[in-house]
């Protein structure tokens, strides 16, 4: 990292990160490096002892942590530290990478990244449900959690996922900008999943595998 990269002034991070090396792919599926990018996007930039204290892991483990990510474009050193104390902060909101390759490697690495998405998405909702009664009951009422499914070309639902991103846009400059969140606004997350369901045996293949009653995750 250059000097002038190390003075430049505040700024706001990017919307997106795109990830395409399944090194960079790898080294996000840590679950400790997810949280730091988490972590850095809501209440960064911060130190590596502050990251220490927010993870309950040591300020070595948090440290190294950080360069790794720094390596691949996730974070980098934000200006204002002392010697070693220097604040990180993330460099996008976001983090993509492809849902399909025709390289083996960058196909594997992001199964394994997906998987880790997915175990921290499950953390994060069943702590939801486990603090949801220590809520204020318009918060409690307010979360929820369910699913649809529905009858849908590639396209379509390739065109709803666009749709989604479009409905939840205008509310992506709060992160950056405090005034522009009204009174009683808490930081909320949204957790997007839509996937095929699996087909039926052989002589039903054109029949999805039929949902179970009861609303709930299939």
């Amino acid at each position: 990292m250059s000097n002038s990269q190390k003075d430049e002034p505040s700024r706001t991070p990017a919307r997106t990160t795109r990830l395409t090396d399944p090194r960079a792919l790898r080294a996000y599926a840590h679950p400790t490096r997810m949280r730091l990018v988490g972590l850095l996007r809501t209440e960064g930039p911060f130190t590596a002892t502050r990251a220490a204290e927010l993870t309950g892991e040591s300020v070595a483990s948090c440290s190294y942590h950080l360069r790794m990510l720094a390596t691949y474009g996730l974070v980098e050193v934000a200006p204002g530290g002392r010697g070693r104390e220097k604040p990180w902060r993330a460099t996008a909101h976001f983090t993509q990478w492809p849902n399909h390759s025709d390289d083996p490697a960058v196909a594997e690495a992001g199964k394994a990244l997906e998987t880790a998405v997915a175990d921290r998405y499950f953390e994060l909702i069943t702590r939801a449900i486990e603090e949801r009664r220590h809520l204020p009951r318009e918060w409690q009422e307010a979360q929820h959690i369910g699913d649809r499914v529905l009858h849908l070309t590639a396209e379509e639902l390739a065109d709803l996922g666009a749709k989604i991103d479009r409905l939840l846009r205008p509310y992506e400059n709060r992160q950056d900008d405090p005034a522009a969140r009204p009174e009683g606004a808490r930081l909320v997350q949204i957790v997007r999943a839509a996937f095929p369901l699996p087909l039926r045996p052989a002589g039903n293949e054109d029949v999805p595998v039929a949902p179970d009653d009861k609303g709930g995750p299939r």
